[in-house]
């Protein structure tokens, strides 16, 4: 049941951030919001990691760690590039998908089969992250040309390659913060590259930090779970578990914006409940 908990508690955690980061976003721009997001996340962890001290991390665990922050901070830069050229309908359910079906199938090979009821549950969880991530419009799934699909798999398999290598880092390990900061700053560092190449102002005002201060809190909140996630239990689970994250941001968003939820991600979420039960069994 741990590996099922915290890998809820991190797709919470991540969705609840993303409303956060979303707004922040409307403030600041996507990308400063990430890049402030990332160095508050890695201040924060660096001052709770002097109350818990580890033990040096080896080689291994430095160069996974570091390779999972980096892909999944590009995964970031490649889907707000596709979205920033209108392939919404495209980008986010495509990278979404991407994102949780490779670390499946990399945990079939490296970790044996699942259940069957477990087996049963990937297909209502990819099912649920689907539709979910669709969002609430009304525009359907176009794809005009194969190129357009480029960078939604890009954005992808970023953040599918953090899951995998972060995995890789922390399972068998009772590093915890290390790997942490490993990853936020490698991804710290390529944000900033990208914010510097875009020419971007830093100032951010004053009403905006706050909302800036959460989002850093839990997205941090969200890596911490999926690397516990990942010490109890298989790759797959965890992984499919923590992309999960959209339902947490459409039902925020709905409480506190007003959104509507559509019927399809009515579905998603349903599909979500039954794979969470299954991955019990």
């Amino acid at each position: 049941m741990l590996p099922i908990l915290y890998g809820l508690l991190s797709g919470i955690s991540w969705g609840a951030g993303d409303f956060a980061g979303g707004l922040a976003s409307r403030k600041l721009g996507a990308y400063r919001a990430v890049f402030y997001s990332d160095l508050i996340g890695l201040a924060l962890i660096l001052f709770v990691s002097i109350f818990y001290r580890e033990a040096p991390p080896s080689r291994f665990i430095i160069f996974n760690a570091a390779l999972g922050g980096a892909l999944g901070t590009f995964g970031l830069l490649m889907l707000y590039s596709a979205l920033s050229q209108g392939k919404m309908s495209i980008a986010a359910p495509v990278s979404a998908l991407f994102a949780a079906l490779l670390p499946v199938v990399v945990g079939l090979f490296t970790q044996g089969l699942p259940t069957l009821p477990q087996f049963i549950g990937f297909g209502f969880a990819l099912t649920a992250i689907w539709l979910i991530s669709q969002g609430n419009s009304t525009e359907r799934f176009r794809l005009e040309r194969l190129a357009d699909l480029r960078l939604p798999l890009l954005a992808g398999l970023g953040f599918a390659g953090y899951f995998i290598f972060l995995h890789r880092a922390t399972n068998g390990s009772d590093l915890i913060f290390t790997p942490m900061i490993i990853s936020r700053t490698a991804g710290t560092v390529l944000i900033l590259m990208a914010v510097l190449a875009r020419r971007d102002s830093f100032v951010v005002q004053r009403e905006a930090w706050p909302i800036v201060l959460t989002n850093a809190t839990l997205d941090v909140g969200g890596n911490m779970f999926f690397i516990l996630a990942s010490q109890v239990g298989r790759l797959d689970i965890s992984a499919i578990l923590s992309s999960l994250y959209p339902g947490s941001t459409v039902i925020l968003a709905w409480i506190f914006l007003k959104e509507k939820i559509s019927s399809k991600q009515i579905i998603g979420i349903a599909s979500a409940l039954i794979a969470i039960v299954l991955f019990t069994l």
